[in-house]
């Protein structure tokens, strides 16, 4: 099995993981392949140790790609089927984002825990709705923030971060351009009722990272716009966003996303985080290292010790599969809190509609 690192769509990383529990101890299925990402997340579980049973879709070649990929997959006649087996703890998901709420609220009134592709919603009102639903059964609504979960630089950076590499982190500014491919695309992907708008989708990752590395709870947003600078033959689609905030803690971050990634670029985009601390600086260059290596997943760390460039692609395992199984067993909280989870997606949300209403 390969890693396309020029399609972010089918983008899949495979990397290492220790596994948790032994085979058979943790049973999951997967329904609704709409995005390429139900791999990435079906990658992580199954190397922590998750046993696959079932899958659903409702589109036949969807399903056969899938089975081919993981031929211990059983096929489901139904999503019912899934949400009435008694084995399965968990059904990850990748459907059209604004399906995926609705999808996690039949999931969590089944008695399972949900884990969904990002964005994990387009409004939000369906946010409040889940959260309710979440209170109600105590059932756990997972996101796949691959893009600090699923990248070796972007992981090390964190765990840099708590070890008080640079100090207290100051500021974070993330560049998350991706291939647009267009004639790629399902017809969804140009549909904003579908999607959500760029910020609410592409932007929950970086909001996540930046919550995540300045350790903050909750932000104001100072600032947030979206564009379609270049697809007019697809009004549906912004093709730039990007926005400002300041966290609870002081700490201040830029993002910008797009899909502008150029045709010459060896992999789908050449995401880059620049963390700035008391006490140094980390640049993560997640996915090249331009005209002079790709893939690369690259910690550039400078601090009073000097200049230090940290190889981390194939050197880091992915921890967060093997925790939210743990969690899945042991009703625990360590993956990702709930609370953290949902303030992603809220912040890229309210700062959707600030770019809409400015």
């Amino acid at each position: 099995m390969t890693v396309n690192a020029k399609d972010g769509a089918n983008y899949a990383p495979l990397g290492q993981s220790k596994k948790v529990v032994a085979p058979g101890e943790f049973i999951f299925s997967v329904a609704f392949l709409d995005h390429g990402h139900i791999n990435g997340q079906t990658n992580g579980l199954l190397q922590a140790g998750g046993t696959l049973k079932y899958v659903y879709d409702r589109d036949p070649k969807r399903l056969a790609a899938f089975c081919e990929r993981y031929p211990q997959a059983k096929v489901a006649d139904s999503f019912e089927q899934i949400l009435s087996d008694p084995d399965t703890r968990l059904v990850a998901s990748a459907a059209i984002p604004h399906e995926r709420a609705q999808i996690g609220i039949q999931v969590m009134h089944a008695g399972k825990d949900y884990f969904t592709d990002k964005s994990p919603f387009t409004t939000l009102a369906q946010l409040e709705e889940v959260k309710n639903v979440v209170s109600q059964t105590q059932q756990i609504y997972a996101v796949y923030y691959a893009e600090r979960l699923h990248n070796e630089a972007a992981w090390q950076a964190g765990e840099m971060i708590k070890q008080g590499a640079i100090g207290r982190v100051l500021q974070v500014i993330n560049l998350a351009p991706h291939r647009l491919a267009k004639e790629t695309r399902p017809d969804w992907f140009f549909d904003k009722g579908c999607y959500g708008g760029i910020l609410t989708d592409i932007g929950s990752h970086q909001v996540e990272q930046f919550l995540t590395y300045a350790g903050a709870q909750d932000a104001n947003i100072n600032f947030a716009r979206v564009e379609n600078f270049n697809n007019p033959d697809k009004p549906g689609l912004e093709d730039f966003g990007e926005i400002s905030m300041t966290a609870d803690n002081g700490a201040s971050f830029y993002t910008r996303v797009d899909w502008f990634t150029p045709a010459g670029q060896a992999v789908w985009g050449d995401g880059r985080t620049v963390i700035m601390g008391t006490n140094g600086v980390i640049e993560c260059r997640k996915y090249t290292d331009v005209a002079r290596q790709s893939p690369v997943s690259k910690i550039f760390l400078t601090d009073a010790n000097g200049e230090q460039e940290i190889d981390c692609l194939g050197q880091s395992e992915f921890p967060y599969f093997g925790q939210l199984i743990l969690d899945v067993l042991n009703r625990t909280d360590l993956a990702m809190s709930q609370s953290h989870t949902f303030k992603a997606a809220e912040l890229s949300m309210r700062a959707q509609k600030l770019a809409e209403s400015s």
